[in-house]
């Protein structure tokens, strides 16, 4: 059976494992390569089995142990042509390990199917993924979303799970510490999705076929995960889709360290 392991997930750092028991891929590699390899072990992981780091894009919450990660296990890594170009820049990429861009045509890698889909958000080129597993499933990760494109809504619909963004609630950011001018850029189409922007679109999601939501990459500073929580669930009730019964919704926690794999 496939599985879906959110390892890290917020401001401070992302990683996701996808894959089965004895194979498998992270998307993203936001914390230090040691913190990975010992979340992956509190989740009964190997890394020696994991075949391809796949990047969305060249922020350090999605890049901070990459490099010695894919350096010392000789990991492949995967992202478009411009987070390569800024991953080559910066410094990440060496030829320890190898790279290649990813396109639309995909990657086949681990007995899955990995097909990229472009993100607004303000990067060089960011991507989510859609991961078709090798028992048939279809599990979407969309983060750091400026807002929901054509793109990635048609890429997220008829997904079996989704990992998708609900950063921060609107008038705790607004009323927040932050300075306007970060304010302003989350707040944006280059920034993130809101709790509420995320939960408006799960009805339509839920009717076109999914069935598990998984709430990630919540902001530490501006968001709480039972008000992202409870806001999803208030927009699906209000279409009349029932919790636990019509679909199943999580939070990825900031660090996994109970086992806590989705599927």
């Amino acid at each position: 059976m496939a599985r879906l392991c959110p390892l890290f997930s917020g401001s401070r750092g992302n990683c996701y494992y996808l894959g089965s028991a004895k194979k498998g891929i992270l998307v993203d590699a936001g914390r230090s390569a040691k913190q990975i390899e010992n979340s992956l072990l509190y989740n009964g992981l190997d890394i020696k089995n994991i075949e391809a780091i796949f990047i969305t894009h060249e922020h350090s919450d999605h890049i901070k142990g990459l490099r010695v990660l894919a350096s010392k296990y000789k990991i492949p890594v995967y992202a478009s042509e411009g987070t390569i170009s800024q991953l080559e820049y910066n410094g990440t990429l060496t030829q320890a390990f190898p790279y290649e861009i990813i396109d639309k045509s995909g990657a086949a890698v681990a007995d899955m199917f990995i097909e990229p889909f472009r993100i607004s958000h303000d990067c060089a080129e960011g991507y989510g993924y859609k991961i078709n597993t090798y028992d048939d499933r279809k599990v979407a990760v969309a983060t750091d979303l400026g807002y929901i494109s054509k793109e990635v809504k048609n890429s997220l619909t008829g997904c079996d799970t989704i990992v998708i963004e609900a950063n921060h609630d609107i008038g705790m950011l607004q009323n927040g510490r932050y300075p306007y001018d970060l304010k302003r850029r989350i707040l944006s189409d280059k920034g993130h999705l809101s709790n509420m922007a995320c939960a408006d679109l799960l009805p339509y999601f839920t009717e076109n076929g999914t069935t598990r939501f998984v709430l990630a990459h919540l902001s530490a500073e501006n968001n709480i995960p039972e008000l992202a929580y409870q806001t999803a669930v208030c927009s699906l009730s209000m279409a009349g889709i029932k919790e636990n019964s019509d679909y199943i919704l999580s939070v990825a926690p900031a660090e996994n360290k109970n086992g806590s794999i989705i599927f």
